[in-house]
């Protein structure tokens, strides 16, 4: 049996901190290893520590969220950072996503939902809220064009169903929507999923909506 989900905890508030840390202490399956109050003692705690997954906020004094993720996921591909953002915060955690964070959250989040994001990160899967979904193709918009990418020459290699199911990722769809959209079964999505990862060159869900983004073909 596996240990605990080993979680870092990376915020300059210290009552958020121990906010989230009396929750998910309350879970038999994470545990709280070590705390940072800005990006700079993150990023060490984080080599020291070595967690599995960093809930990181955007906005911290002098190494901020973004700028840690970077260099997190940079530096220590297999640990994931769950970053923290509020709406005002969007384009923070847009740079973060593409930065190599495995998701995000608003801060605002129920604690259940909390908890099941960090075990979806810490599994391999992707945390991109639906319903902030359109808010990123928003932001995402003004990157549109600035690469001069064409989706075509770059989703080339996959075939129509793997066009399907990268654009339902890229509305946020779960794996159990995709399914049910596709009519097919949930390890039938898992093994597209893989592929369209793969043939693409992408770490995770989160890479394919950012490149969803940057193709135009979120949204449509």
């Amino acid at each position: 049996m596996t240990g605990p989900i080993r979680v870092l905890l990376a915020d300059d508030q210290e009552l958020v901190r121990y906010g989230f840390r009396l929750m998910l202490d309350a879970e038999s399956d994470v545990e709280v290893v070590g705390e940072a109050a800005d990006g700079a003692v993150a990023i060490s705690e984080v080599g020291r520590l070595l967690p599995d997954v960093v809930l990181m906020d955007v906005r911290m004094p002098g190494v901020d969220g973004l700028q840690a993720t970077t260099r997190i996921a940079a530096e220590f591909p297999g640990i994931r950072v769950l970053v923290l953002t509020t709406f005002d915060l969007d384009d923070y955690a847009f740079g973060a996503l593409r930065a190599g964070a495995s998701g995000f959250l608003l801060k605002d989040t129920r604690p259940a939902e909390l908890v099941d994001a960090i075990r979806a990160v810490h599994r391999g899967d992707a945390v991109v809220a639906p319903r902030i979904t359109a808010k990123l193709i928003e932001l995402a918009a003004p990157h549109l064009t600035e690469h001069g990418r064409d989706a075509e020459t770059e989703l080339a290699a996959l075939s129509a169903r793997e066009r399907d199911v990268f654009r339902l990722i890229a509305e946020g769809a779960t794996n159990g929507e995709i399914a049910s959209t596709l009519f097919v079964s949930e390890s039938t999505v898992k093994t597209h999923v893989g592929r369209v990862l793969l043939k693409l060159g992408l770490r995770d869900r989160v890479q394919a909506v950012i490149l969803a983004f940057e193709l135009g073909v979120a949204g449509r």
